[in-house]
């Protein structure tokens, strides 16, 4: 394909429409009227030979090629802002079509990326943000290849080429119903916390059922029974409501998911796993490039948000 036939507004088209899935919207969002954005898909249809954008009930959904193609043009769009960028230096407050990636553990969506929001619509309303899932699999290829642009978690194990910012540091405690029958004025100590059904979130999807816990459980002989494991953080303070079983979790997110029905309790000393950090991963390419640099700097003040 001869690239000079190519104009680069298409791009930027059809990265809108792939994200609205409305063409009224799609203009909205690029300054352009509703009818050049039509043309513009016409001509993105004979360039890719292929419908691309599809109209049905649900609004403009992309075809399967549309969904292919998306990842290598957002990354070049973005390689193309970010160059701009450099060059004149980045300026939140006209921050327009500027949008990041950030990609993040369930507990970091409960925790820390409600406060980084709310910076970010304070200091640069004009742009963007798009959260996705931590996806420890393929989170470093992401970060190398711009598709992400920050990270944040904890336990997580960066490659000497990515660059690691500490955040904080964060510990862990039980969440119990306030009426569990085994534990009406009694203490949890280390065999009432075995004798116990946990609920366990599980980040990966490999069946696992163990967790940081299990570690030290494990240097002691002992051994839990985990009767029900969960995709999501958030699931974990509605498993142990109102039922016999107990969980364990960071504390600043049982204190952000616990309601009035659940009590906090500490874990038994003898297998008190200590804190655990939660970092801010990203490509050592960041430092070149001014808007992610804001955007970290955002991210570390945004720690000073969090309740203590």
């Amino acid at each position: 394909m001869n690239l000079s036939a190519v104009d680069l507004n298409l791009l930027v088209a059809f990265e809108a429409l792939y994200e609205t899935r409305n063409v009224t919207l799609a203009g909205q969002r690029i300054h352009r009227a509703q009818p050049s954005v039509s043309s513009a898909l016409g001509r993105l249809r004979r360039v890719f030979n292929d419908e691309l954008f599809v109209r049905t009930a649900d609004g403009m959904l992309p075809t399967e090629h549309a969904v292919a193609l998306m990842p290598a043009i957002s990354s070049a769009l973005d390689q193309i802002r970010h160059a701009l960028e450099q060059g004149a230096g980045f300026d939140p407050a006209a921050a327009e079509g500027r949008r990041f990636t950030l990609a993040a553990s369930d507990y970091a969506d409960v925790v820390l990326v409600p406060h980084i929001v709310a910076r970010l619509r304070r200091e640069a309303p004009a742009a963007d943000l798009r959260v996705t899932r931590l996806d420890r699999a393929t989170l470093y290829e992401q970060l190398d290849n711009g598709s992400v642009d920050i990270a944040i978690g904890g336990h997580l194990t960066p490659p000497k080429r990515m660059r690691v910012t500490p955040l904080y540091e964060e510990s862990f405690v039980c969440i119990t119903d306030r009426q569990h029958p085994g534990l009406r004025g009694r203490k949890l100590d280390l065999d009432r916390y075995v004798a116990l059904p946990h609920a366990l979130f599980v980040p990966s999807d490999d069946g696992s059922a163990r967790g940081v816990v299990d570690v030290s459980l494990a240097k002691l002989g002992r051994k839990r029974r985990v009767a029900c494991t969960f995709a999501h953080i958030v699931a974990l303070p509605h498993a142990v409501a109102g039922t016999d079983l107990i969980a364990t979790l960071a504390r600043r997110a049982a204190l952000r998911l616990a309601g009035q029905n659940l009590r906090l309790r500490p874990l038994p000393p003898d297998i008190d796993p200590g804190p655990f950090r939660i970092d801010m991963i990203s490509s050592r390419r960041a430092p070149a490039d001014t808007a992610l640099a804001w955007l970290q700097n955002l991210v570390a003040s945004a720690v000073k948000d969090l309740p203590a």
